[in-house]
């Protein structure tokens, strides 16, 4: 029996999930003043910054754990799932096991939150997110990543389409059936929840999301992207999306100055246009500085969190190159915060796909463009380098593969994918390119990074039409179009085929392509051969 009074959205929280909202205190869509006292008192490590935002510690776990997440294997949806690494089959009865795990756990704190909130800017095709938690950072962390509700809305919200239910704080119970360690991130799409133990990692939120849209845009003919995305500022309003793993530079280049923020990881593209999943943003916070991302740092005030950082405890002014924590130190903050940035966040179709990598070899030029074909195939592929020191064990350049540029978030096959994005830029006749920010004259130890004012020339080019009316050659093994001039960058490096003096360059270069050949044959099997013709050929 409810309390007399009790809210409806208090309702459905006690009918739907099992919180005993009329026992427990639970705040709905809390402040930021708030969460920040909330954070202070309750959540030790927590502090404010010198300017203005909220540090937050996520505990043992300071990055997501993509071992550890499963779905639900349901009829409705099971054929199609790209079952494997990626996607973990789990059991009806282990998820019913761990979602009361869950709830229970919740069900012993003295407060908790409830965030209720919007997923896509396209009210067409926007998803209503409930987000139950019982931490103040991560109410926080939520209200700025997805799409804050208006007053009006909340009245009228009703049941949300999807729920997740985060009791990071509590283990999993790792005898139950499916279960590998004591973190598990679940997803059930016939249950429409999201369960979280063992895992106090806010990205696990907002890529649980994302993952939610990934599978239920592309059934609704939405093309769901892990992306950047910026708009021109001209009369043309064009817009351009960038692909890229992390270290590839997608949240740098998609954030300029002279042109709108639409958002900086995951858009939608529909037959309107472009519209961003979230309302926020994430970014890498490790070496962040005013000279070199200024609308980063500046991004960094009241209502921001900084998370894993660590900083001087009377002056509390962030140490960003510290990583005594984790490399993997963040900074969450409105859209809004970016000066220029597209409220609502929505473009038209894109006039430029730029594919980002980060190549540690030294051998893939600074930008080529590609045909529909090479697209797919590098699109598929996904290609970028770990270099040498950032983990155990890696000595040299190591190339890593994340088909579409986000493995671990895809629930369809990754032809799914790359089949909406070719037919995509057909229909809108859209330009694609390869721009490589990694390194140049070498391979990492030996070259130097390709300067960042040189990556954004090339982006410039792209943008201003320069780069179509260019010259090319062709590269050899890739088979790539390779420009012989672009304004602002140094022509020699354009080519490094042409211009190396490196004995190795070669044997590098068809090194690379057989890693890129080899990667490629687990898609083989019902890939169109000009797909496969569109990948290296080794010399």
């Amino acid at each position: 029996m409810l309390a007399p009074g009790i809210a409806p959205w208090q309702a459905s929280v006690v009918k739907q999930v099992g919180i005993q909202a009329d026992q427990i205190e639970v705040i709905r869509n809390p402040s930021a003043a708030l969460c920040y006292e909330h954070a202070i008192k309750y959540e030790p490590g927590s502090a404010i910054t010198s300017r203005g935002a909220l540090a937050a510690l996520s505990g043992k776990k300071t990055g997501r754990s993509p071992a550890d997440k499963r779905i639900v294997d349901e009829p409705p949806h099971s054929d199609n799932i790209w079952w494997g690494s990626v996607n973990i089959k789990l059991n009806h009865e282990s998820f019913d096991v761990n979602r009361q795990r869950a709830v229970d756990y919740l069900n012993t704190r003295q407060r908790l939150y409830v965030i209720d909130a919007f997923a896509g800017w396209d009210p067409n095709h926007r998803l209503k997110i409930r987000v139950i938690c019982s931490r103040a950072y991560h109410a926080l962390f939520m209200e700025n990543m997805l799409i804050r509700a208006t007053e009006r809305e909340l009245e009228t919200f009703g049941e949300p389409d999807f729920t997740i239910i985060n009791s990071g704080q509590f283990l999993a119970n790792k005898h139950t059936r499916g279960m590998t360690s004591p973190t598990s991130i679940t997803l059930s799409f016939e249950h429409r929840e999201m369960v979280i133990l063992g895992s106090e990692y806010a990205g696990e939120m907002k890529k649980g999301v994302f993952t939610v849209m990934h599978y239920l845009m592309p059934l609704q003919g939405v093309l769901s992207l892990h992306a950047s995305a910026n708009e021109g500022k001209g009369p043309e309003k064009d817009v351009s999306l960038f692909f890229g793993l992390s270290g590839t530079g997608k949240t740098t280049l998609s954030a300029d100055p002279r042109r709108s923020l639409i958002g900086d990881d995951e858009h939608c593209w529909s037959d309107d246009g472009i519209f961003n999943i979230e309302g926020g943003c994430y970014a890498k916070a490790v070496d962040l500085s005013p000279e070199k991302e200024p609308e980063i740092y500046n991004a960094i005030r009241f209502g921001s969190i900084l998370e894993n950082v660590t900083f001087d405890t009377n002056s509390r002014v962030v140490d960003f190159r510290s990583t005594k924590i984790t490399e993997n130190t963040r900074v969450s903050y409105p859209i809004e915060y970016i000066p220029g940035a597209k409220v609502p966040c929505v473009g038209g179709h894109p006039k430029n796909i730029v594919l980002l990598t980060c190549d540690a070899f030294g051998v893939l030029p600074p930008v080529s463009k590609l045909t529909e074909e090479q697209l797919m195939y590098h699109f598929i592929s996904g290609y970028t380098a770990k270099i040498a020191g950032t983990e155990q064990g890696v000595t040299e350049p190591t190339a890593t593969f994340s088909s579409c540029f986000g493995a671990p978030f895809l629930v369809w096959h990754p032809f799914k994918y790359a089949t909406m994005l070719a037919e995509k830029l057909k229909a809108h006749q859209a330009n694609a390119w390869l721009v490589n920010t990694g390194w140049t004259g070498g391979p990492y130890g030996q070259g130097s990074r390709i300067p960042l004012s040189y990556s954004r020339a090339i982006i410039d080019a792209i943008h201003s039409g320069d780069m179509n009316n260019a010259e090319y050659e062709t590269y050899p093994v890739f088979g790539l179009q390779v420009p012989k001039s672009v304004p602002g960058v140094p022509s020699e490096i354009l080519n490094p085929a042409r211009i190396t003096r490196d004995q190795t360059f070669h044997t590098r270069l068809n090194q690379l392509g057989n890693l890129f050949i080899k990667n490629f044959v687990q898609f083989e099997n019902g890939s169109q051969p000009e797909i496969k013709a569109a990948g290296p050929h080794l010399e």
